[in-house]
């Protein structure tokens, strides 16, 4: 857990990045006087919080102590305040990937940027299924970066236990709870509920679809009515990366328009004269995916998608795929050169002067675009 105090006073609340857990939920930036290190504070009103929550929230972090591993976002110290739950966690200077797609790179991310990120997500992923756990969260919105380049999976509210009276069940038919944000994600056996339940292999669907997520700017399904989705994933559907290879030729000719593209799924093969290699974006004025992805990006993500959980590959296969064989140093030396023009939020000196207003407004104003309400610190 680490050796930060558990008490409030040592805590110094500078501003609320934001709300969650139907407003429950407060969150700060905040100084831990020991050591002057920065920290995100989750701050929950136990008081007002019904018994199911208080469950949810035990059971994560009950979850919280047990693991221990360098991808997965680590809970510095948990404890009462008052009528308060103080979970204090360290603060991700990039926020999370969703963060950055929403505020940066809205028609996508570069494809190496995006193998340092599903590498990490990977590692934790294979550590989790090791445990015996179902994370059944993922998505990017869950995946923080830190000042360093740093990869961690957080969203550990809705991880399930496979094993049950000291035996580890082959599969688990729960439903998450307070699942509605992530439907798209979802694969088709946790939506369908049947008899044939679900393993871990849920999670790498889940990661395939993640993996479109960074790479279109957008979620496979986003859009879409919960029933059509149900039924789209059960009847194969499959999402694909959107680039030259998969988007036809008259299409990216067109005037440059995301409406084609928004569910997600492609429409047909097709090829074009002006490609860009490995996912890097396009030049100005042309259309938003006249680029190509690797084939081996391609190949991992159709992996990852497959109807028949069966025909997945686990975590730890996936790491050996080919797709990631274009990494060539850490993620902690490479990720901030790749996020660039992103820089990560790392200067709160004006923020430390208690007098000043502009200070703070600034400091609040860098924070804005952190969607806290999904950022499961």
């Amino acid at each position: 857990m680490g050796s930060f105090l558990p008490d409030s006073s040592s805590y110094e609340l500078l501003t609320a990045i934001g709300r969650g857990l139907e407003d429950l939920m407060t969150v700060n930036l905040a100084r831990y006087g020991p050591t002057g290190e920065h920290v995100a504070v989750r701050r929950i009103n136990l008081e007002s919080c019904t018994n199911d929550m208080v469950n949810y929230l035990q059971g994560e972090l009950h979850v919280s102590k047990l693991f221990h591993h360098p991808s997965i976002l680590p809970y510095k110290s948990i404890f009462i305040a008052e009528n308060e739950l103080w979970v204090i966690t360290p603060f991700m200077a990039y926020g999370s990937a969703r963060d950055l797609i929403d505020t940066h790179f809205t028609d996508g991310m570069g494809e190496l940027a995006i193998a340092y990120i599903l590498q990490g997500i990977l590692k934790a992923l294979e550590y989790i299924h090791h445990m015996g756990y179902v994370h059944r969260s993922v998505k990017a919105s869950h995946v923080l970066i830190s000042a360093d380049g740093h990869v961690y999976l957080s969203g550990l509210r809705s991880i399930f236990s496979l094993i049950r009276h000291g035996q580890r069940n082959r599969v688990v038919h729960h439903f998450p709870q307070y699942s509605v944000k992530v439907l798209p994600w979802l694969s088709p056996e946790v939506l369908q509920q049947n008899l044939q339940g679900y393993d871990f292999r849920s999670d790498i669907y889940s990661l395939g679809i993640t993996a479109c997520e960074l790479a279109n700017g957008h979620v496979p399904f986003k859009d879409m009515h919960a029933t059509q989705m149900l039924l789209e994933k059960l009847n194969g559907t499959v999402p694909c990366l959107l680039d030259t290879s998969t988007i036809p030729p008259e299409e990216l000719t067109m005037k440059p328009s995301r409406s084609g593209a928004d569910s997600g799924i492609c429409e047909g093969p097709g090829a074009s004269g002006s490609r860009h290699t490995n996912g890097e974006p396009s030049t100005v004025g042309s259309h938003p995916y006249s680029r190509t992805f690797s084939p081996h990006f391609h190949a991992f993500v159709e992996l990852c998608l497959q109807r028949d959980p069966e025909k997945r590959p686990s975590a730890s296969v996936l790491l050996g795929h080919s797709f990631f064989k274009q990494i060539k140093r850490r993620a902690s030396e490479a990720l901030p050169e790749l996020l660039h023009p992103v820089t990560a939020i790392t200067s709160f000196d004006s923020a430390q002067l208690p007098d000043s207003p502009t200070g703070l407004a600034s400091l609040e104003s860098s924070l804005s675009h952190l969607d806290v309400d999904d950022w499961d610190f």
